[in-house]
């Protein structure tokens, strides 16, 4: 293998891992791995063919469009497409089109990516992280509606609560282990606990703090989305909380260092993402479209963007905004 293949093999294996911010080749392989086991399982392998099309084609038009060298070899090109590649044959019926619609949405994953390090992380200092994705992706099934040669498979979200109605109970101790990994396997679109547990053995492999950044993230999703009785079959699935799991290790461990007011401010974050989560969930249902990370993305944007200063901007005084006479009058 010469040092060019190596190369590009080592920046896709990276791009994988760096879903979960791992800048690990290892780790990218392992979860490789868990989306496979995921298509074992379920006995359908698109997930996979389009996992492996959406990161090479991604990380391949980085190389094409000779962006930052850097952060192509650290994979940060890599990883929304290989999102693209899962969640379009996870919502459209494979097909000849639906790989032309993948491998083109991949590069086009790419640009966005570009776009947003040129704006919001070079002005504001906020990283892109799984945004292009989410916008990409939005595009692409929103799109999918008007072609006819392509095929929505997937189904709405159910919005009433089975626990309101008493239809369901709170899960066993077996179905919340199954919950907490699901929820870790869903930043995949995995709906498989194993996968789930391979995918966390990756990123512990890399980073012990981001595997404990992870427990801690699925398990306050966990309990938040049981606790506010959110629908059970969505929390069953696991997509109650793989968006809280991104959010736990991105502001407790990846973009602001770790300390006892970061551990604070990253499980506020945590729990406002699964408030988000419902939220989207009920926004997105009228258009037809699933609410990918979002959650996660609004969440990291809103509580990134005041690190350096947590403090709101200095509001005048009630009366200086007073106009005419009123304004003119001393202050008691």
């Amino acid at each position: 293998m010469d040092e060019n293949r190596q190369g590009f093999l080592f920046q896709c294996l990276r791009g994988a891992g760096q879903v979960f911010f791992m800048e690990n080749a290892l780790t990218g392989l392992l979860f490789l791995v868990a989306i496979a086991y995921a298509s074992f399982a379920g006995g359908d392998w698109a997930t996979t063919i389009g996992a492996l099309v959406g990161l090479v084609v991604a990380t391949l038009t980085a190389r094409l469009l000779e962006c930052d060298e850097a952060s192509i070899t650290s994979g940060l090109f890599g990883f929304n497409g290989i999102l693209i590649g899962i969640a379009m044959p996870t919502f459209i019926t494979a097909s000849p089109e639906l790989w032309f619609y993948v491998i083109v949405g991949a590069a086009m994953s790419t640009v966005v990516t570009a776009a947003m390090g040129a704006t919001i992380t070079k002005s504001w200092g906020i990283p892109g992280s799984t945004g292009p994705f989410v916008l990409t992706g939005w595009l692409l099934l929103a799109g999918a509606y008007a072609f006819g040669a392509l095929d929505i498979a997937s189904e709405q979200p159910k919005l009433v609560s089975d626990y309101v109605q008493g239809a369901e109970m709170i899960p066993s101790s077996v179905e919340l282990v199954q919950i907490f990994f699901r929820n870790i396997g869903q930043v995949f679109l995995l709906g498989n606990e194993i996968s789930g547990v391979i995918i966390l053995v990756g990123i512990l492999i890399a980073s012990r703090p981001a595997g404990i950044a992870a427990v801690l993230g699925s398990l306050i999703a966990m309990i938040a989305a049981i606790v506010l009785r959110a629908d059970p079959s969505s929390v069953s699935q696991g997509l109650f909380g793989f968006s809280a799991v991104l959010t736990a290790m991105a502001i407790g461990v990846v973009f602001l260092k770790t300390s006892p007011k970061v551990i604070a401010y990253a499980l506020m974050a945590t729990i406002v993402t699964v408030f988000l989560q419902g939220a989207y969930d009920v926004l997105m249902s009228p258009l037809g479209l699933p609410s990918f990370t979002a959650p996660y993305v609004l969440t990291l944007y809103l509580f990134i963007v005041p690190k350096k200063l947590l403090a709101p901007h200095p509001h005048k005084r009630v009366r200086e905004h007073l106009v005419g006479k009123a304004a003119d009058a001393p202050a008691k």
